[in-house]
């Protein structure tokens, strides 16, 4: 289905799930932009039996949270409702391009969810203007984490998951802060870059990565 424009509300809510005759999951993934790192995108399915909980009105846009209900929300979310995340590593963005990569990482998302929950949703609630080729029916959504909870749920552990990767490449790269700026190209990241040269993290094909050479 065509992208569905943003609809102006304060919060997300179920109305794109409940008016879909049958199970429908949200999709997310975060980290497009960063130069360093992988795109990590996340499926989430919410069962009818399961939307009484809560903290499900605490679910938003991830960028709208701060990092500390990010992370409470990330345990709640994995704890009670099936999900999937999946990484897909700076050389395959490299090979793929971040396009192809992002909808890759969506579409594995969905079969691992599926495959380790024993279901399959027939619809797949997309954040964006593309969907992936998939084995079910998918809707696209513009700012889709501002519309659907599900979609808000996979921003969200996507989110959380990709941060504490990149902190703990911090450990091994401190110079970069990516403990802080999780790999976009912020004033220390490239000045970073500058001095220390780029690492085997770093997006190849992305500029101006492309024009250094790695850090000894």
């Amino acid at each position: 289905m065509t992208a569905k424009k943003p609809i102006i509300q304060k919060f997300p809510d179920f109305k794109l799930e409940d008016n879909h005759d049958g199970a429908a999951c949200g999709l997310d993934e975060v980290g497009r932009a960063p130069l360093a790192g992988p795109v990590t995108a996340s499926c989430v399915y919410i069962p009818d039996n399961q939307k009484h909980h809560g903290f499900i009105k605490e679910i938003r846009d991830s960028k709208k949270l701060s990092r500390k209900k990010r992370e409470a929300l990330y345990d709640q979310i994995t704890g009670y409702f099936a999900y999937a995340i999946t990484d897909i590593m700076q050389e395959d963005v490299d090979r793929l391009n971040i396009h192809h990569a992002s909808l890759q990482a969506m579409a594995r998302s969905y079969e691992t969810m599926c495959k380790n929950f024993s279901l399959q949703p027939d619809l797949a609630l997309i954040d964006g203007k593309f969907a992936p080729a998939m084995p079910c029916k998918t809707m696209t959504v513009i700012k889709g984490d501002n519309v659907s909870v599900s979609i808000a749920a996979a921003s969200i552990i996507a989110k959380v998951h990709r941060d504490r990767y990149m902190e703990q490449l911090h450990n091994k790269y401190p110079h970069y802060g990516w403990n802080t700026n999780v790999g976009y190209p912020t004033k220390q990241h490239l000045e970073a870059i500058k001095e220390h040269g780029i690492t085997a993290h770093h997006r190849r094909s992305f500029s101006p990565i492309k024009h250094y050479s790695f850090a000894s």
